[in-house]
């Protein structure tokens, strides 16, 4: 897996000098599997940039590739990255299962369905969320969690209740 994070920051830095970005033949036989990932880059601990794909669609190096160029350039809660920040970046990158649709009959029942090992994915007509299970260690609370998912979806608080749900884990490998 360490290869998948040499793709990301070689991806950065190419990238950032305007040069092609190659990718060997030996890790692209290796991470040919469609798998979704999210890229995310820390410096100093703080989110510095964060994209994925909540759905497979394309093989697994492929979707570093573009992740970690969206994460690194085109995440619009950031400037894009620059040259002297590449040596304080920290990478993560997360490998997501198939989500799978929770079935709830009230927001109680919700509540004792999910857990801190899953990612969880909001949707309520057009407007949908997600957060990865590392979102859990800042916010603990099951009923917070959920009402800041929806909040970031651009819905009210309590839109969870009768949102639509999935949830997925994920292989999760980091520098």
């Amino acid at each position: 897996m360490k290869e998948l994070l040499n793709l990301s920051r070689d991806t950065i830095v190419k990238y950032l000098k305007g040069e092609e970005i190659e990718v060997s033949e030996e890790v692209k036989k290796k991470y040919s599997k469609k798998q979704a990932c999210f890229v995310t880059f820390t410096k100093k601990e703080v989110l510095r940039g964060c994209i994925g794909s909540l759905y497979a669609r394309q093989e697994l190096w492929k979707d570093v590739v573009e992740n970690s160029i969206n994460a690194g350039f085109k995440d619009i809660r950031f400037p894009p990255l620059r040259q002297e920040e590449l040596n304080k970046i920290k990478i993560e990158i997360s490998i997501l299962t198939v989500p799978k649709k929770l079935e709830f009959r009230n927001p109680d029942e919700l509540l004792k369905k999910i857990n801190s090992n899953q990612g969880v994915i909001l949707q309520n007509g057009m407007k949908s969320a997600t957060f990865l299970p590392q979102v859990w260690g800042q916010i603990p609370d099951k009923q917070d969690f959920l009402e800041h998912l929806s909040l970031k979806a651009g819905l009210e608080e309590a839109a969870w209740k009768t949102a639509d749900i999935w949830v997925y884990e994920v292989e999760k490998i980091s520098e």
